[in-house]
């Protein structure tokens, strides 16, 4: 057999996502490292909320990468095998090369938080947005998105499933581009709650800024291969993962190749380790012969280790 872990990205976050693992010596020294790195109590954050704190992006990239991080090193404690590759979601990226020991927990929380404000402050609030795709094929909301631009700018952003595409971009484009995909037969065009127009190609300052702030931090070469984001690679250079972290924020998320990519490689397991089930269903849609697992509480994190060829 051979396994992938998997984390997830910005919408997969919930108050109490780590509640069930209260008292685990691992995650709370995990949690108690990411809150000495910023400074503030994250642990509560995470435990009580309120929700509308938590769902700030500038609160929820660190928080999430914590609480996905701290179940993946409750696996290991708990002796469970290392993973044969990873990969995450946007967001989820970074929880993996946290995991393959690119970044150090306090290094990663910070780089996060970082992101979280340059992605934020790239466009202001109300100018751009984000809306779901429901039904169409790839193509055919690439000419959606061709059609609604009328001068501005609105792109696919994420490639989540087949029949699933995240659209991004000036607001009124992307609205336009909703319109044009329900004439077109998508079954669901649905404008997203996000502060921002994440992925899209208005997020370059951003990105810039990221490059900037990446060049400074230590990194180590992975010890597990993380399948990136953006070109479906798994760098082993330093400088090629801080490169492509960089263009991360500002281009789209392959996660239907990056899936595929696993499956060519011979995955048969790929565990989801972090909140939610949210990457559970679209590994299905894609790859429907890779088993499919996920760790977002003690119980499902013994079921893991209870599945044959899991533990060290």
């Amino acid at each position: 057999m051979k396994v992938a872990f998997v984390f997830p990205g910005q919408g997969s976050q919930s108050v109490g996502m780590l509640n069930d693992f209260e008292g685990h010596p691992v995650v709370s020294d995990v949690v108690a490292r990411a809150s000495e790195a910023l400074g503030e109590d994250l642990g509560q954050l995470i435990a009580q909320g309120p929700a509308e704190t938590l769902n700030l992006t500038v609160n929820t990239q660190p928080a999430l990468l914590t609480a996905s991080y701290a179940m993946y090193a409750a696996y290991l404690a708990e002796g469970g095998r290392k993973p044969d590759m990873m990969a995450g979601h946007s967001l989820g990226e970074y929880s993996a090369l946290t995991a393959a020991g690119v970044f150090s927990l306090a290094d990663a929380v910070k780089t996060v938080r970082f992101r979280a404000q340059a992605m934020q402050s790239a466009v202001p609030v109300g100018i751009g947005t984000m809306a779901a795709i429901l039904g169409l094929d790839d193509d055919t909301v690439c000419g959606v998105c061709e059609q609604a631009a009328e001068g501005e700018v609105v792109e696919p952003v994420n490639y989540n499933s087949p029949g699933q595409v995240v659209i991004a971009g000036h607001k009124g484009a992307v609205e336009r581009a909703c319109q044009l995909a329900s004439q077109a037969g998508a079954r669901r065009a649905l404008v997203l709650p996000v502060s921002a127009p994440f992925h899209s190609s208005l997020l370059r300052p951003a990105a810039e800024r990221l490059a900037e702030q990446l060049a400074q931090t230590p990194m180590n070469a992975p010890t597990i291969p993380v399948i990136a984001n953006v070109d479906v690679v798994a760098h082993e250079d330093v400088d090629a993962i801080r490169r492509i972290l960089a263009l991360q924020a500002a281009s789209s998320v392959q996660w239907v190749k990056t899936i595929l990519a696993m499956q060519e490689a011979g995955v048969t397991h790929i565990v989801e380790c972090g909140p939610g089930r949210v990457l559970n269903g679209l590994i299905r849609r894609i790859a429907p012969s890779i088993t499919v697992l996920n760790i977002n509480s003690k119980e499902s994190l013994a079921a893991v280790l209870d599945t044959d060829g899991f533990r060290a």
